[in-house]
Formats: structure tokens, C-alpha cells, sequence
């Protein structure tokens, strides 16, 4: 099953929404902790702690750069969740296909003499 290929703590690490807005940010590009922390109301430490969060689930790759530590996003990390939820939308719209065929067919059952 495409559920136990996903890494916990990915969903963990995407749950929180300043984390979700962080990897939001980051699927434009790269940006340093300084450009991430800029839009929130939250320290740039912070900031920090939330990415070592997205670090540690694999999600954000940082590099060193002088004294600057840029951050982009691993999306190879995010491949067995996106598998996932493209199973389980095909299979949710597999089921609203049988659901509208089953009440189109009760629908015309009441409409014939």
C-alpha cells in the first residue's frame, strides 16, 4: 500500500501551518531563513526551528553559502505523499462516478410510468 511509504514525519512537519507556509514560500525557490522569516509574526529563530523541523523530515535541504544558509525544497521527499494522494483522488472519484451513475439510474426509475 502507497500509506506505508510515507514518512511520518513529513505529515507531522506539514501539519503546522507556519511549516506549510514556509514550503509554500520555498516551491517558488530558494530563499534564505531571513527572506522566510520576513512575512511572519514569529522570531527568526523561530523561523530556524521550523526549518530544522522540515530539515529533519527531508522536505528542506539547506546549503551553506558564506554566512547565508539557503533553503530549498527536497520534493523528492514529498513524492510518496503526492502518489498517495493521487491514489486515493482516483479512487474518491472512482466512487462519486458509481454514486452519480447509481442516482441517475434511480432518478430515471421514478420518472418512468
Amino acid at each position: 500500500m502507497l500509506i506505508e511509504s510515507i514518512n511520518p514525519a513529513v505529515l507531522a512537519a506539514l501539519a503546522d501551518p507556519i511549516r506549510l507556509r514556509i514550503v509554500d514560500r520555498l516551491a517558488a525557490g530558494e530563499c534564505t531563513v531571513g527572506e522566510l522569516a520576513a512575512p511572519f509574526d514569529v522570531s527568526q529563530p523561530a523561523i530556524s526551528r521550523h526549518i530544522r523541523v522540515l530539515t529533519d523530515a527531508g522536505i528542506v535541504v539547506q546549503r551553506v553559502d558564506g554566512a547565508r544558509r539557503p533553503c530549498r525544497l527536497a520534493p523528492e521527499s514529498l513524492a510518496a505523499l503526492d502518489a498517495w494522494l493521487t491514489q486515493l483522488r482516483k479512487t474518491l472519484s472512482a466512487q462519486y462516478d458509481r454514486l452519480d451513475a447509481a442516482l441517475a439510474e434511480l432518478e430515471d426509475e421514478t420518472h418512468d410510468p
